[in-house]
């Protein structure tokens, strides 16, 4: 493709892709220069140029010499927007799903209805980019534009007509999921989370609402989870921009759940929806996962699918990796569950879901990521020690942050937890005093098949380190 056909201009140079990393420009590579909270890009102007960029898109302020300056107020919008163009064709039905929580849960189960009804399927978030064939990590739920909109175009390639990506708050803050139509948005719930970087809940919950206000097509749906607090002005934001609205939950009505049994390894769901009612058991335990399934089969029906078919396929679905994931079940008897809940909202909700399923004890395992809000452990503390019978309280993800005072800053909300710095250990615990009728919760990692400590990252994965401590 040429230059003048992405900018205008008289400008025949040839474009060969898009970058924000210098390191990685090319010649005839568009270079973004943004402003980021660690490095600044526009620093990186004339390494790029002098890389072979033949174009650089920057605030207008910035200097640009060698190469044409694409000026725009907002760049990584306008670069998304260039990129788009480059990249595409992309898959036929695009949906994205925004929340706290239950993000990778969605898109991948999303991924599965799409593909029971016989549609060439794709997710992409936390888990990395999943179709029916293989899963690529990419390392972030939100992925860079030009890591998102190849990969997008790719699955295109591939023959991928239907695809389901997690929209972050990072994500849309840093205009991560523009250029490609979207024609349905979904929201799963909205609690403390990320303060680090938004630094208040209001500008948090800003960043989410771009999915609907900016991000959908003006003609596209919303489907909304009704029991969230935040639901409600959800809903009215999606009103006012004239979205489709298709609701699910208790206080739903197109999808409205009218009923929840749990059983020893699902759960059965009654449903009103078109005038009938529909009973439905799902192989998965949690009313968060029966959430998760709901908002994902309302993502289905919003673009095309049958109702009645879609519900009668949720008995066929897949628990997704790390989510409630039963890792082993230890000699004494007791099942060991995975979790990646990382929030105190998401923490309530694994253990919830367990409660029902518990006859004794309802043992927790978990810590706090460094290097992120930290604001939300004391909270995660308060939240475990409530809800269970004995917590312990150990290391996720330090980062370069000194572990043991993660610990104290949970523990100052759990004050009667035990201690056990090493994860490994602590999990090893767990499993020694848990009982025939007990039920562990390793919570914080779930599907992460490492452990960051300084600048490293250490080969670590809960499910496999349960069952060596069960064996």
């Amino acid at each position: 493709m040429r230059l003048d056909a992405l900018i205008g201009g008289n400008d025949e140079s040839a474009v060969t892709g898009f970058a924000i990393d210098h390191r990685k420009v090319a010649p005839g590579t568009v270079f973004g220069a943004f402003r980021g909270t660690r490095f600044n890009g526009e620093d990186f102007i004339p390494q790029a140029v002098s890389a072979g960029a033949v174009a650089v898109v920057a605030r207008p302020e910035a200097r640009v010499e060698g190469a044409a300056h694409v000026a725009a107020e907002e760049p990584r919008r306008a670069f998304a927007e260039l990129a788009a163009r480059f990249f595409r064709p992309f898959p036929d039905t695009v949906a994205a799903v925004t929340g706290t929580n239950g993000k990778t849960s969605t898109v991948e189960l999303t991924r599965q209805l799409w593909r029971m009804t016989g549609h060439h399927a794709a997710s992409i978030g936390t888990l990395g980019v999943t179709t029916a064939g293989e899963q690529v990590t990419t390392g972030l739920t939100t992925p860079d534009i030009v890591t998102f909109l190849s990969n997008m175009a790719g699955l295109a390639r591939e023959g991928v007509t239907h695809a389901a990506f997690e929209a972050s708050s990072h994500g849309l803050s840093q205009y991560r999921t523009e250029g490609l139509s979207v024609r349905a948005a979904a929201f799963t719930n909205f609690s403390r989370d990320h303060l680090d970087y938004h630094e208040t809940m209001e500008a948090y919950f800003e960043a989410k609402m771009r999915l609907f206000s900016e991000v959908v097509e003006p003609d596209g749906t919303a489907v909304l989870w009704m029991d969230d607090p935040k639901s409600g002005e959800v809903l009215r934001r999606c009103e006012a921009r004239g979205l489709r609205l298709l609701t699910v939950g208790r206080g739903g009505k197109t999808l409205k759940l009218v009923d929840r049994q749990p059983s020893q390894l699902g759960q059965k769901l009654t449903i009103d929806a078109e005038g009938g009612t529909h009973n439905v058991t799902i192989p998965m335990i949690g009313a968060y996962q029966a959430a998760n399934v709901l908002t994902a089969a309302g993502l289905v029906i919003a673009t095309g699918g049958d109702l009645r078919r879609t519900l009668a396929n949720l008995s066929r679905v897949q628990p997704v990796r790390g989510r409630l994931e039963r890792a082993v079940i230890t000699r004494a008897g007791a099942p060991v569950y995975v979790d990646y809940a990382h929030t105190a909202d998401a923490l309530e909700s694994a253990i919830e879901a367990l409660r029902p399923h518990t006859k004794g004890r309802l043992i927790t395992v978990f810590g706090a990521g460094g290097d992120r809000d930290i604001g939300k452990r004391p909270e995660m503390g308060a939240s475990a020690a409530r809800l269970s019978d004995l917590v312990i309280v150990t290391d996720d993800n330090p980062r370069s942050e000194d572990p043991a005072a993660i610990r104290r800053a949970i523990l100052a909300g759990a004050p009667e937890a035990t201690e056990v710095a090493g994860r490994r250990d602590a999990i090893a615990a767990a499993i020694a005093e848990a009982g025939p009728d007990d039920i562990v919760l390793l919570a914080g990692k779930g599907h992460e098949q490492g452990q960051i400590v300084g600048d490293r990252v250490l080969p670590f994965d809960d499910v496999t380190v349960a069952r060596e401590c069960a064996a």
